[in-house]
């Protein structure tokens, strides 16, 4: 058996005509659902507490994905998870979501995000599945959890005079919202960690340069940790992605697990 000699101008020809279809087929195959596990730790003493942080589910009725996503977090044995916003898009999703967010095994936090509110459900449900987990759905409310050593507050992003929100200074306090941009609408406030969705880390990111595109409300805020006037904030990638934007390159989906 023979093999014909490729040159070196040959091969890198052929190596750049098929490198655009590689990065489609990694954008759309492998990427929208390679669920990556990122590790945080925040400040500088001995972390006493871990959480779970995962938000923008968008489910659209995968019901394989959203299961994997649950069995991930239960595996990692958080003392509560944090959920920033954006279950669905269509209300005809919101049951089959919410029973299987029920599977969490971890008192689950949350607020809401823009296409809850788009998508016209009724919040009572998603009320009821958050308390069931020893958690609870957040409209501009606080809980003290941990004994009362952390002060968990959740704002809807819906109106300005929210940078008025008791602080606990003897507890650790944690703001979840769904608009990374938001933190600059809290004023003097400090808190000890902020959490965010909404931008989805911008579901492509070029090397070296970032995402190419946001949505509103996120600024500059487009991934990961920000240190910011009202303490770090940290923005995650977001599971799912909206209709019509069904890829990601180089912004895989996560679920991020905090040490505080």
């Amino acid at each position: 058996m023979t093999f014909s000699r490729v040159s070196r101008r040959r091969f890198i020809t052929a190596a750049l005509l098929a490198a655009p279809g590689a990065l489609i087929a990694d954008a759309r195959l492998i990427e929208p659902t390679w669920l990556k596990v990122r590790k945080l730790r925040i400040g500088n003493n001995l972390p006493t507490h871990r959480l779970v942080h995962f938000t923008d589910l968008h489910h659209k009725g995968d019901l394989v994905y959203l299961k994997s996503v649950v069995g991930k977090i239960n595996s990692l044995a958080p003392d509560f998870v944090c959920f920033t916003g954006d279950i669905i898009e269509e209300e005809k999703y919101l049951g089959e979501a919410l029973e299987i967010l029920s599977g969490i095994k971890s008192p689950m936090f949350g607020v809401p995000g823009n296409h809850d509110y788009w998508s016209k459900v009724a919040f009572k449900p998603i009320h009821k599945c958050f308390n069931a987990s020893g958690g609870a759905w957040l409209l501009d409310e606080q809980r003290t959890i941990a004994d009362g050593k952390i002060n968990l507050t959740g704002i809807t992003c819906s109106h300005d005079n929210q940078a008025q929100i008791p602080l606990d200074s003897a507890a650790t306090n944690i703001l979840l919202m769904h608009y990374p941009a938001w933190v600059k609408k809290l004023g003097n406030q400090k808190f000890d960690l902020m959490l965010a969705g909404h931008s989805h880390g911008g579901q492509v990111r070029v090397p070296f340069y970032g995402s190419l595109m946001v949505p509103f409300g996120v600024d500059e805020y487009d991934l990961g940790l920000f240190q910011t006037r009202a303490g770090p904030l940290y923005v995650n990638s977001g599971i799912g992605y909206i209709y019509g934007y069904d890829f990601r390159f180089n912004c895989r989906p996560e679920i991020t697990v905090i040490e505080i």
